[in-house]
């Protein structure tokens, strides 16, 4: 038996930004398309930059060694910067509705068997520290002609977790001291400056070696995943010594729904553990798999995360990736630059985070999912079957009426269309993800 219940009397806080991404469609902003229009439809809330513009960050985007190509130039001096392509995305993101989400280190170097360039540790931490001020500041208090932004995050690098060999590591060529102290003079340094915004790290690897529903404990239990956590503990324990500031912690998963709703659980135990208790935690890359990019399967499997993991302690999902040239991005076509079904899934969530406000809801029946929202004029229902089979579902709302409900969904032959009223029984097809709105 499958059922949903609402009980639009009973709030629960807010919708969290669980529908936030990396990157955008296109860079810089590409007026021959309506792909950042797309990405204001959707209320898409922040933009993680990293990966920006492809392999070594384009040569020009988001990452220091491209904004500040020459280290042992003057910091100070706005001569030194090169922030032109820079510039040019963020603008088009604010321009569109999404805040940028900087992180501050380098894109990944996957060919760096043949040679790493960006990926050693900065020669100076504490000038490294102080170039990423400039850049702060730039963005945010009009420094070097800059702008007034108001970018909150800030990331001190990516994965330096990835492998404990560094001869292997495409992130960090260095020991995980190496990287703690780099964090040490980066975080210190950037709130002192900036004590309003949110500065943090390290982008994980993740917590694989936990093992999950969906994957066998084997394959979790590599040496490299072990890492990732032994890594995750070392740094709790340098930081906190050392009272760092550590206002988020982001993590990565490219786990399943199920899996990832345990993983969730383990960073806001061990963050609490150090006397972290007030650090937001991101879960700041993941994608439900490529083979299924373009299918239905896909969207369903991307709503039905967004939904369960808003019931964990994971303040904000950021879906990887929505560059539309990479493997990666499940909403856009790179074809025609045309919506996959993908894309209806995060126009769907941006409904409900519109809104603004959970209300109550609870759901009966296995891989059935649903999260609801209210402003205290409108109320909206986002509900996923992510069965491979049509389901009836039987409905119940306590304080508004199903008379004056319409619905809209997506699946084989809808892209988030309107498909008319809404009875006690709602069947879904199989991998649907419908909304119900009021």
């Amino acid at each position: 038996m499958y059922r949903l219940q609402v009980d639009f009397g009973k709030t629960c806080g807010k919708i969290k930004p669980m529908h936030a991404v990396n990157n955008m469609p296109t860079v810089p902003f590409n007026s021959g398309t309506d792909l950042y229009g797309k990405m204001r439809e959707a209320h898409i809330p922040y933009g993680r930059l990293h990966d920006t513009g492809g392999a070594f960050g384009g040569a020009h985007y988001v990452d220091i060694p491209n904004v500040f190509p020459n280290f042992d130039a003057d910091e100070n001096d706005p001569a030194s910067y090169d922030f032109a392509f820079t510039d040019a995305l963020l603008c088009g993101m604010v321009e569109h509705g999404v805040k940028p989400f900087y992180r501050l280190g380098v894109t990944i170097e996957n060919n760096h068997g043949i040679k790493p360039y960006n990926i050693y540790p900065p020669k100076d931490p504490h000038k490294w520290a102080r170039i990423c001020e400039h850049v702060v500041r730039h963005y945010n208090e009009g420094w070097a002609n800059g702008y007034h932004m108001e970018i909150e995050h800030w990331e001190i690098w990516n994965e330096p977790d990835n492998t404990p060999a560094i001869e292997d590591n495409p992130m960090w060529k260095g020991t995980k001291e190496q990287y703690f102290a780099l964090y040490e003079a980066a975080a210190t340094h950037l709130k002192r400056c900036f004590p309003h915004l949110k500065i943090g790290g390290y982008a994980s690897c993740g917590f694989y070696a936990l093992g999950g529903a969906d994957v066998s404990k084997t394959a979790n239990i590599s040496p490299r995943k072990q890492y990732f956590i032994e890594f995750f503990e070392d740094f709790l324990r340098f930081a906190s010594e050392r009272k760092l500031p550590l206002d988020f912690f982001s993590w990565h998963s490219y786990g399943s729904v199920k899996d990832n709703i345990k993983y969730a659980q383990y960073p806001r135990k061990r963050l609490d553990a150090y006397g972290y208790t007030d650090t937001e935690i991101y879960l700041n890359e993941w994608n439900p798999g490529l083979a299924e990019r373009g299918t239905l399967r896909d969207a369903t499997n991307i709503a039905a995360m967004m939904c369960a993991l808003h019931a964990t302690p994971t303040d904000m999902l950021m879906y990887y990736d929505m560059r539309c040239w990479s493997p990666y991005c499940g909403p856009v076509n790179p074809l025609n630059l045309q919506p996959f079904k993908a894309f209806y899934a995060f126009l769907a969530f941006g409904r409900l985070y519109e809104l603004g406000t959970e209300v109550q809801s609870f759901t009966e029946g296995d891989n059935l999912f649903a999260l609801a929202a209210t402003d205290g004029k409108a109320s909206r229902v986002l509900l996923v079957n992510q069965n491979a089979e049509q389901i009836s579902v039987q409905i119940a709302f306590n304080g508004a009426e199903l008379a004056q409900a319409r619905l809209f969904g997506i699946d084989e032959g809808h892209d988030f269309d309107a498909l008319g009223a809404v009875g006690d029984t709602l069947v879904l097809p199989a991998n649907a993800v419908y909304l119900i709105e009021l």
